[in-house]
């Protein structure tokens, strides 16, 4: 079992929602974040003088997955989250132990 986190851009967000949804996946967590790359940052105008912020509004994304699902489920994040500029992101993927679904008590595979 996989664990596939991405933070990417907030507009990005539905797209990848409904390419995950045609994948058949039926979870994903999503949460709002600030962060930081190779951007560093952005200006803003606020009451006519310019501001810069170090950090930059994000969606940070995770999706539960089976090892065969993994491959899949991340060309169709990339595919709805790559503009090819910078701050588009970053996706990466970790192996977890351990799932239990707290209802059920189920777990492993069954438990996604």
């Amino acid at each position: 079992m996989k664990l596939i986190t991405a933070v990417v851009k907030p507009f990005a967000l539905g797209e990848i929602h409904a390419n995950l949804h045609r994948l058949g996946i039926t979870g994903m967590t999503a949460t709002e974040v600030l962060g930081y790359g190779r951007q560093r940052g952005r200006t803003e105008v606020y009451r006519g003088a310019e501001v810069a912020t170090e950090f930059v509004d994000k969606v940070k994304i995770e999706v539960l997955s089976t090892d065969g699902d993994v491959d899949a489920i991340c060309a169709a994040v990339i595919a709805a989250a790559r503009t090819g500029g910078v701050g588009d992101g970053k996706l990466w993927v970790t192996d977890l132990e351990r799932v239990v679904r707290v209802r059920t008590g189920e777990t492993g595979d069954e438990a996604i």
